[in-house]
């Protein structure tokens, strides 16, 4: 191919991909590109849905055929989670399979993820690539990542260096701000469902009990949000609440990535109530409005447990950065915000470029933002420092 031909023909991939909003690696079939400028429009003419959706369908998206699969990963009730490697890409892909029963159809939570995450494009949250649907299943393909957040902190024996567990909080917060200002709940914050690339991008994972909150007055269900990570508003029957549903959840992270241990790992709802009580002290009208007139709490009689310094428990957690004790209030309405803790003098150290940075872009573009070995880390391999690599290692992912 000479070099007119070569660069007219990198100009209209150029061109083909931004109209179909296709990956820059994209691997066009062989005499797609003769075939669509007898058959298509113009490309100063939009493209009609029709056409779209045919383009995609003829380089081979929707199609299970365009999808290797590798490793089993996980199974859950209603899906099973493959490693596999995509024909279109050549890259890897987490192929979340989902079982179809013709009775049911598809689970909620598979049409909520969905209809969510194809409207949510960030740096900070895990890409949807694909969704390919057959008579029997229902297959979202996902951008691969290597581990998530509890894979982390065991493979460096829950003792992280302060300074990454900043980095991944600051971007567990820009994730969910953006989320926050697009009115969406993720409502199942957990370290399981954030996931870590070897680079150390973190991304907000499992949207299938995320809502998005349009009507300020509108209830939910209360039986959201894994216990360990669950608000005592929701513990208690609350299903008035926003974004503040998932600052609690961040607090309980932040401590569990700093300390190296779950902060409330209760098993029951009482016996999480109960953990949260024992250390913040047994809630009354003072700090909660309105909670002696909660029949639950009421009917369990709690003993009156004074509120204990966090500082006795995780003295990294404390003395780092007592904002985000502030997300363990009781009243909702005082836990901080994503957008107002991004701003805490505690990621002054990140530098102030992470905050114009695209939303699309990872913080790993900053030279000034990196990994560091963490004290615990178990592989004498990884670096003592200047590399951001983090050893790769399968994971369940949802």
């Amino acid at each position: 191919m000479r070099v007119d031909e070569l660069t007219a023909f990198v100009k209209r991939l150029n061109d083909l991909n931004k109209r179909l909003s296709l990956p820059a690696d994209i691997r066009i079939p062989d005499g797609y590109l003769e075939k669509l400028q007898l058959s298509s429009p113009p490309f100063d003419q939009p493209l009609s849905r029709r056409s779209r959706r045919a383009s995609l369908s003829e380089i081979g998206f929707g199609k299970l055929e365009s999808y290797i699969k590798l490793d089993k990963l996980g199974e859950g009730t209603y899906a099973t989670v493959f490693k596999g490697r995509s024909k279109l890409t050549d890259n890897l892909v987490a192929l979340k399979e989902i079982r179809l029963e013709h009775e049911e159809g598809a689970p909620c939570t598979a049409i909520r993820e969905v209809s969510l995450l194809k409207d949510l494009k960030h740096a900070n949250i895990v890409t949807l690539h694909d969704i390919v649907h057959t008579d029997k299943s229902l297959t979202l393909v996902f951008e691969y990542l290597d581990k998530d957040l509890k894979q982390y902190m065991d493979d460096c024996g829950n003792i992280m260096s302060m300074h990454n567990v900043k980095v991944f909080l600051f971007q567990i917060l820009r994730g969910l701000s953006y989320c926050h200002k697009r009115k969406v709940l993720h409502r199942d914050l957990k370290p399981q469902n954030l996931l870590i690339n070897e680079r150390g991008e973190l991304k907000l994972a499992d949207f299938g009990l995320a809502r998005a909150k349009s009507v300020p007055t509108k209830t939910y269900s209360n039986e959201v949000v894994t216990l360990w990570y669950r608000p005592p508003d929701v513990l208690l029957g609350s299903s008035e609440y926003s974004t503040q549903i998932d600052m609690w959840g961040v607090g309980c992270i932040f401590y569990e990535m700093a300390a190296g241990r779950p902060l409330f790992p209760g098993s029951t709802v009482e016996d999480e109530l109960h953990l949260i009580f024992r250390l913040l002290g047994t809630p009354t009208e003072e700090n909660w409005p309105g909670i002696s007139s909660i029949e639950e709490f009421k009917s369990y009689n709690f003993p009156k447990y004074k509120p204990q310094p966090l500082i006795n428990h995780a003295p990294r957690y404390c003395s780092v950065c007592l904002c985000y004790s502030v997300s363990l209030c009781y009243e909702s309405k005082k836990r901080v915000s994503a957008d107002e803790a991004m701003k805490h003098s505690h990621f002054r150290q990140l530098g102030m470029r992470v905050h114009t940075l695209p939303e699309s872009v990872s913080i790993f573009t900053l030279k000034e933002v990196q990994l560091q070995r963490d004290p615990g880390y178990r592989n004498s391999s990884y670096p003592e420092s200047g590399n951001n690599k983090i050893n790769r290692r399968q994971s369940m992912l949802f």
